[in-house]
């Protein structure tokens, strides 16, 4: 499913890039779907990607942590039913992006001006929920400076926050750190003694 999504979201932008209107039609604008009920956009802006790099960027952490959490999700869901690990792993993505954008929506809802695009809230729940299950497996900052997962997770949270606070770029830094938090946070929805798991695998250190 992994690749699946990565292919329809290149395809999307791909689109968007050629057809005109399609960016202001489907990004998120939280005034429209507040005032004007226009929900749809909670999900299809991310999609859309605002260039070249914000893609690439996205879809290569799904590329490379997506089928992880897909074979963990095959690993703790029963198999007495067939492809619901890869129902759950869609409702998963879907739903992240829908979730990392309701603090934007509460802030920027009397804001018409205010748009984002990007399926950065949805790979950040991806890349962290990989974390849960593997803390200490070393993740490569910029590609180059290996830093433990757990570790990178806790500066990318804190960074997120701060960031958000600041409020002085046009990144959505509440969609990253919420993102992160229901990644995190999603395996334990699905069975809370899955805490002892990652516990266990901190005690690997």
């Amino acid at each position: 499913m992994t690749y699946l999504l990565i292919a329809f979201t290149v395809l999307v932008t791909l689109t968007a890039f050629r057809r005109e209107g399609w960016f202001s039609r489907f990004q998120f604008n939280a005034y429209q779907i507040y005032h004007r009920k226009e929900i749809y956009r909670l999900l299809t802006h991310g999609f859309l990607h605002a260039n070249w790099l914000h893609l690439i960027v996205n879809m290569l952490v799904l590329f490379f942590f997506g089928p992880y959490v897909e074979n963990y999700l095959h690993q703790i869901l029963p198999e007495s039913i067939p492809y619901l690990g890869r129902i759950v792993y869609l409702l998963f993505y879907f739903a992240a992006i829908i979730i990392s954008s309701l603090v934007s929506l509460y802030k920027q809802k009397d804001n018409a001006w205010y748009n984002a695009v990007g399926a950065s809230g949805a790979v950040s729940a991806v890349l962290f929920f990989f974390i849960f299950f593997r803390p200490w497996e070393m993740l490569y900052f910029y590609g180059i400076i290996p830093i433990p997962g757990i570790i990178m997770g806790v500066l990318y949270l804190v960074y997120s926050y701060y960031m958000s606070r600041r409020g002085e770029d046009n990144i959505n830094h509440d969609a990253h750190f919420i993102g992160a938090v229901f990644g995190f946070t999603f395996p334990l929805l699905i069975d809370y003694k899955l805490i002892f798991v990652f516990l266990n695998q901190l005690n690997l250190f």
